[in-house]
């Protein structure tokens, strides 16, 4: 047992990450599709900055913790992380909340296809079998556009950005693992926030908006529920094996059904309910791999 192994806590902080992400994505959908995407993106950056410095004055890393070794695998993940931000609030305008969460959950998945490309890792049986499994998912998502002969647009462009989101996401994370071995999980998030921040205020000159009061609230919260989201995701895993938490990962996608259903009043389409069980079961195999991967290096 690990000196911090408390599982009831980090199970608790897994579920509650999960709950502030959710709630980062119900400001940003209830923000309204009228704000530009750049400004959206600012104030998510700008204030999610203000929980990660509390988080590591806490624990007396800032500012020395932001040093870094490797500025530019910093600046090519927070690269992919921005982009994967922009186009992952994009995705919200076309899609219902939970469309665009599922399809976040493909990330685990890709990773696993961007570990052969770029790690030269094994392409096991798991791989092939989460990677089949999510496909399928996707085509039986995307199914009632292609198959009909009517091709709704709007929505086939939803779905692409929130498969370019979960690309990049996989991507970032993939840099993530090799920057964990010498870098603070901090400065990771810092640097994120701050590169998507950038991004944000080049998109000044093709307009921005004064938003009204209500809006502007919802803006704010979006960044203060992703940052403290942020760092409810990392204590959890000080607290509780990979292992353990991998299952209720999956609860993240239960609160954007029920904004869904009570807040947004949308309905849930039968293929979202056919697909949803498809791309859950290959991110569930995808993470049972990455975890018995954990314990056999464990045991060594």
């Amino acid at each position: 047992m690990r000196a911090h192994d408390r599982p009831s806590l980090g199970i608790s902080l897994r579920i509650l990450a999960g709950l502030l992400s959710a709630s980062m994505f119900i400001c940003i959908k209830a923000a309204g599709p009228d704000m530009p995407l750049g400004e959206v993106v600012f104030f998510r950056s700008f204030f999610a900055i203000i929980p990660l410095t509390l988080f590591l004055w806490v624990r007396g890393e800032f500012p020395h913790g932001l040093a870094t070794q490797k500025p530019a695998q910093h600046l090519l993940r927070s690269s992919f992380g921005a982009v994967a931000l922009f186009t992952s609030f994009a995705a919200l305008t076309y899609l219902t909340l939970a469309e665009a969460i599922l399809i976040a959950q493909l990330s685990p998945m890709l990773m696993a296809i961007f570990a052969v490309i770029i790690l030269s890792e094994s392409l096991n049986v798991w791989r092939i079998a989460s990677i089949s499994v999510g496909f399928i998912g996707v085509v039986v998502l995307v199914w009632p556009e292609l198959g009909s002969g009517f091709s709704n647009s709007t929505r086939l462009w939803g779905i692409g950005l929130a498969l370019v989101s979960a690309t990049l996401s996989a991507m970032a994370l993939i840099m993530v693992r090799s920057l964990n071995k010498t870098e603070s999980p901090g400065a990771i998030a810092m640097y994120f926030v701050i590169a998507s921040m950038i991004g944000a205020l080049s998109t000044v000159p093709w307009g921005w908006i004064v938003p009204d009061i209500a809006t502007t609230a919802m803006l704010i919260g979006a960044g203060l529920f992703g940052g403290f989201g942020h760092i409810a995701l990392t204590l959890s895993f000080r607290y509780a094996e990979a292992s353990r938490l991998a299952p209720f990962e999956y609860l993240a996608l239960f609160w954007p059904i029920l904004a869904d259903l009570f807040i947004f009043r949308l309905s849930l389409s039968t293929s979202f309910l056919l697909a949803a069980p498809l791309i859950l079961a290959g991110a569930a195999v995808a993470a049972g791999e990455r975890n018995r991967n954990a314990e056999k290096a464990g045991a060594k």
